[in-house]
């Protein structure tokens, strides 16, 4: 609002300068004017006269206004300085000027130019010599009546401007209260999202600017909408923030739950030891297998809890050219051997410029992507069931699919399938004899391991079919 109030005033400010000075050149214009006329006037009525070099009576004729002034040259000629010179007084008679007014008037040439001189006692005048075939006189007229004219006009554009400010400004207030409005209920808005204690606890829905004070034809509307923008972004920040503690406290909850289950047995296997033999009942080379089995499901689950905790921390891999058609094809061979029961299929599809399919990356890891699914495929289907593993090979991409006819993945866990200690039990309870059961983290390391290599991991199922598809980039491409 200070902006546009200074802006109201350099324009009024410009446009009443400019009104003066035009209207100071029109009078002054009009005032030199006369007093040429009044020159020639004079000079007229000293041909028509037959006095001496100080007749000045002319100025008795009627239309002379009262101010005017006359004045004659010694020897008829201007280098010889004013000898006469006269005024016509308010009640329209001729008043001789005092030496002081005369000398006022030296220096004026008989040219026509025309000079403002200040006469003492008399007042600024504008004058003029003119002498040609005639006899030199000078006439001038009161500049007063036009200084009066120009100070008021002053004063009248100075009034009309203040008035004019006045009303401009409260007109101004108004608008821009009310174009302000819309402003006022953004910050409104920005005030109440602040306090809303964002760093603890579920965050409910945040409050929104109105849609009507979010046009982006307007500039209130183009803040509305990006603190709109603003608190979308916040909100969903908040629940991908809610989101993972939740997957966090759960994720917390199963590790101390898989790691509860072989301590309470080792714990179970060492009390029994350490009594007496005749109470306890069990042969003690049965009891430290049972041990050993529960130390190393232990410690494996531990190892697999520490492999996502390096890969969600984006430590960097091996990097290395690996041959997947190689790979694939000894991680098959082991799953032949741990799994005799099933009908184990390799099939390599890698003709055309695309071959071989070869990618960078550690092969280790990549080994261990592959024989989690080829042992998801193994716990989690009956005997019998064919799976098949496909190696392709693409212009930008290397895929793995492992494909079995088995019963299918149930559609409410399918979701979920690739999340940390997600499996068919949705209890997520293990018995002690369960040793064919894994942790419910093999689908998720493989997941993580495919990502840090920069590809993806997808799965189709469906009752008699189901299907992980691993992509990779190609050597080259990564």
């Amino acid at each position: 609002m200070l902006f546009i109030s200074g802006t109201l005033v350099v324009v009024c400010t410009v446009m009443a300068l400019a009104t003066v000075l035009v209207q100071r050149a029109y009078l002054l214009g009009d005032l030199d004017q006369r007093v040429t006329d009044a020159a020639n006037r004079s000079q007229g009525g000293l041909q028509r006269r037959t006095g001496g070099a100080t007749d000045l009576g002319f100025l008795n004729e009627r239309g002379q206004p009262a101010g005017t002034l006359a004045a004659r040259f010694a020897g008829g000629d201007t280098d010889g300085g004013v000898i006469a010179a006269e005024v016509v007084t308010a009640d329209g008679r001729q008043r001789t000027l005092t030496t002081a007014q005369r000398a006022a008037l030296d220096g004026i040439t008989a040219d026509g130019t025309l000079h403002t001189r200040t006469i003492p006692g008399l007042g600024t005048y504008r004058v003029t010599a003119i002498g040609g075939d005639g006899v030199p006189v000078l006439a001038g007229l009161p500049m007063g009546d036009v200084q009066n004219t120009i100070n008021r006009l002053v004063v009248v554009e100075a009034a009309i401007a203040v008035v004019s400010l006045g009303v401009a400004g409260c007109v101004s207030t108004v608008v821009i209260r009310r174009r302000l409005r819309p402003l006022d209920r953004v910050a409104a808005t920005a005030v109440e999202v602040s306090r809303v204690p964002l760093d603890r606890g579920e965050v409910a829905a945040l409050t929104r600017v109105p849609a009507y004070d979010t046009d982006p034809g307007t500039e209130p509307g183009q803040v509305g909408a990006a603190l709109n923008r603003m608190i979308d972004h916040v909100e969903s920040s908040l629940a991908e923030r809610q989101r993972g503690e939740v997957r966090m406290r759960r994720f917390l909850a199963d590790a101390s739950h898989e790691l509860r289950t072989p301590l309470a047995s080792i714990a179970g296997y060492a009390e029994l030891m350490s009594g007496d033999e005749k109470v306890r009942g069990l042969e003690p080379d049965l009891a430290w297998r049972r041990v050993s089995a529960q130390s190393a499901r232990m410690t494996g689950l531990v190892e697999d809890l520490l492999l996502l905790a390096r890969l969600d921390e984006g430590r960097p891999l091996r990097s290395a050219p690996v041959n997947l058609a190689t790979l694939v094809a000894e991680a098959v061979w082991d799953a032949r051997a741990a799994g005799a029961d099933h009908d184990w299929q390799l099939a390599l599809r890698l003709d055309g410029p695309a071959a071989p399919a070869t990618v960078v990356g550690d092969a280790a890891r990549l080994h261990q992507v592959v024989a989690n699914l080829l042992a998801n495929a193994r716990v989690h289907t009956p005997a019998g069931t064919k799976v098949t593993v496909v190696v392709e090979a693409t212009a930008t991409d290397r895929v793995i699919r492992v494909r079995d006819d088995g019963p299918g993945i149930p559609p409410a866990l399918l979701p979920t399938v690739f999340e940390r200690f997600t499996r068919a039990d949705a209890s997520r309870s293990r018995a002690g004899h369960d040793r064919d059961g894994g942790s419910g983290l093999g689908l998720a390391i493989a997941t993580a391991i495919t990502r840090a290599h920069g590809g993806r991991i997808d799965v189709q199922s469906e009752p008699g079919r189901t299907e992980f598809t691993v992509t990779l980039p190609a050597e080259g491409n990564v």
